[in-house]
């Protein structure tokens, strides 16, 4: 063969890669004609399972014949459509099941998939088994591309159940023809809420499509309604998923959601509020759509789907490797399945349980969760458990209160000089002289306005902190306490079935104690504060309604429907709150803490370089409003 011909089958194979490339359908495209497949195998399957209804429909005297003819038909005809196949498309359903000490498993060898799981360490709000689905509202499919071009769906085809060597292991096979079979293995260890799913081929080079190198999956589900209030517990409710080497994110939990995700995934999990359903892939979903859609009556919160793809070995050498996790979304088991993971491979399941981002998360995960751990370890009550969290928090925090104290106390006493200067500079105009003299005192008293408002603003990450962790806490999950049969739901003492608009939608149909003592205390000690903090400067007209009045109401709408823990939270913190201003008030002697600060007025003052700062700025609007005053007389 000569130098020309070479080169011209070169630039023949250039071409023809070339076009094929350019020529090659796109994934909508491929997603388009798996479907029109699907309609056209639905079809065929339709017509197969109306040729017992034709045979009715034959006189008597022929049944024999047309029977004959029509089981002969349906076989070439399945034979066809399935092809080695079409004998494990008829059977009769059978239930295997695995259990341990957390779960009750049921599998079904229609579609060799998982149709059955409760946990046995928990109940439903009512007292019921809690399952987390049972039949139809789980499904497993893995679409399978045969030799002959066929699309078969493993939901359609009925397994052989087959006792592994482990008494805890069932291997569910498809048998595909002699000596060829595709194996799907479930084992559940002892005392795990984690179940291995491992899919293996063997001898299917000849029976599923040479180019088979991937497996499509879907994965739906029904989320049922668990807790004792769906809008609450609807909110908690959504499709988490997590990328291969990257963070937890989730679709939106509220409305309807569809997401297509080109990354790899390691894990995707229909959470509810308190449990989850989640598949692990060990190698990683790969170009998988998402969809989650809000049902709103009935016995189901949300319905979730999944359309996926699994690295497959046709050779049957590499099984693909999964795992299920049917359990709870408690921090801590979560968090101990990466235990012995090495960096990089770590699951983070325990991101699931939501206890806010950034620095709100870590202040619950490495300040509050521990001490949190600690009392329920040794604490039966979770009342109590609350009760001395809130008063260790309040006692690490009482140097900021106390801080916060000090600094509007000396508001307070200078009030009467306050005063005098408004009367000495009334009006609008004079607004920024009477400003900077009343800076002028509180810096030659060493009084700073600000120094009360920055202790809160410290304390703010805890409180927020606290606010994510209550309602996530499946710890208080039918935890009594007084009135409260659970804590982690509202604890209505009215309720009432009628609908009222916009009522019924943001409030709820019911009253909840711990909420409308929360409520009560916020005012007193709101009325109380304003009170303690007026500097005797103007405020803004309405501003101590809003304070005392609104804020407070505001209140009661959002938490009406919540966690009575979290609101008996609020209760305890706002009532230890009052006590501590109420002890500050009775020990701290405002006639010495004048003194004092009329003594600091004979100082000389050390100007620090905010001061300076602010006193350049006062300057600067003093300078502008004189021109903009000028400007005005001319005119």
């Amino acid at each position: 063969m000569d130098k020309n011909t070479v080169i011209g089958f070169i630039l023949i194979g250039l071409v023809l890669f070339v076009f094929t490339w350019l020529n090659r359908p796109s994934p909508e495209q491929l997603e388009a004609r798996r479907l029109q497949d699907s309609i056209a195998r639905t079809e065929q399957i339709k017509q197969l399972e109306e040729i017992p209804l034709q045979k009715e429909r034959i006189p008597a005297g022929e049944t024999d014949n047309a029977t004959a003819v029509s089981d002969s038909m349906r076989t070439v005809e399945r034979e066809n459509i399935f092809g080695v196949f079409a004998a494990s498309m008829e059977g009769t359903e059978e239930i295997v099941g695995l259990e341990n000490e957390r779960l009750e498993i049921r599998i079904s060898n229609k579609g060799g998939q998982v149709s059955y799981v409760r946990l046995k360490e928990y109940t439903t709000h009512d007292s019921l088994p809690l399952v987390l689905f049972d039949g139809e509202e789980s499904k497993l499919n893995f679409t399978l591309i045969t030799a002959t071009n066929r699309i078969v769906n493993t939901a359609d085809l009925y397994f052989t159940p087959l006792q592994g060597d482990d008494p805890q292991t069932i291997v569910m096979r498809l048998n595909a023809g002699e000596d060829s079979y595709l194996d799907f293995v479930y084992t559940l260890n002892a005392n795990d809420y984690m179940l291995s799913y491992t899919i293996r081929g063997h001898g299917l080079n000849g029976v599923l499509a040479p180019s088979t190198n991937a497996l499509d999956l879907t994965w739906e589900q029904l989320v049922r309604q668990q807790e004792k209030g769906r809008k609450y517990e609807d909110q908690y409710t959504g499709l988490y998923y997590k990328f291969m080497a990257d963070d937890v994110e989730s679709l939106s939990q509220s409305g309807n959601k569809s997401e297509r995700v080109s990354n790899r995934l390691r894990w995707i999990a229909y959470k509810d509020k308190f449990f989850s359903t989640i598949l692990i892939s060990d190698d990683g979903f790969e170009s998988t759509t998402l969809d989650s859609r809000q049902l709103t009556s009935g016995t189901y919160l949300k319905h979730f789907n999944t359309l996926s793809s699994l690295p497959f070995d046709l050779q049957g050498k590499e099984p693909t490797s999964l795992r299920y996790y049917f359990g709870p979304n408690r921090y801590s088991q979560l968090r101990g399945y990466d235990k012995e993971a090495a960096a990089g491979e770590e699951l983070n399941l325990e991101k699931l349980v939501p206890l806010g981002a950034s620095v709100f998360r870590w202040v619950n995960q490495y300040v509050i969760l521990p001490i949190f751990d600690f009392l329920c370890r040794h604490i039966g009550s979770m009342g109590l458990v609350i009760f001395l969290l809130t008063l260790i928090v309040k006692t690490i925090l009482f140097p900021l209160t106390y801080k916060s104290y000090m600094s509007s106390a000396k508001m307070r006493v200078l009030r009467p000089q306050v005063e005098e200067i408004n009367a000495k500079y009334p009006g609008q105009d004079k607004a920024l002289d009477r400003q900077k003299a009343t800076m002028e005192l509180y810096k030659r008293a060493g009084a700073n306005p600000m120094s009360g408002c920055l202790p809160m603003l410290i304390q703010m990450p805890i409180l927020i902190a606290l606010y994510m962790l209550f309602p996530a806490s499946i710890e208080l999950r039918q935890q009594s306490f007084l009135w409260a049969q659970d804590l982690s739901a509202y604890d209505a003492i009215i309720s009432w079935s009628a609908n009222i608009p916009i009522v019924s939608s943001y409030f709820g149909n019911h009253v909840s104690l711990f909420c409308l003592l929360m409520v009560a205390v916020n005012i007193i000690y709101a009325k109380f504060n304003m009170e303690l903090t007026n500097t005797g400067q103007q405020q803004m007209p309405g501003m101590k309604f809003m304070m005392v009045y609104m804020m407070p109401l505001m209140l009661l709408v959002f938490l009406n429907q919540s966690a009575s823990g979290l609101s008996y939270y609020y209760f305890i913190s706002t009532l230890i709150t009052i006590i501590q201003t109420f002890s500050f008030r009775f020990f701290i002697n405002e006639e010495k803490l004048l003194a004092k600060l009329e003594a600091h007025k004979k100082k000389p003052m050390k100007k620090s370089g905010f001061m300076k700062r602010l006193e350049e700025m006062q300057k600067q609007q003093q300078e502008v409003l004189r021109q903009q005053q000028n400007q005005k007389k001319k005119r």
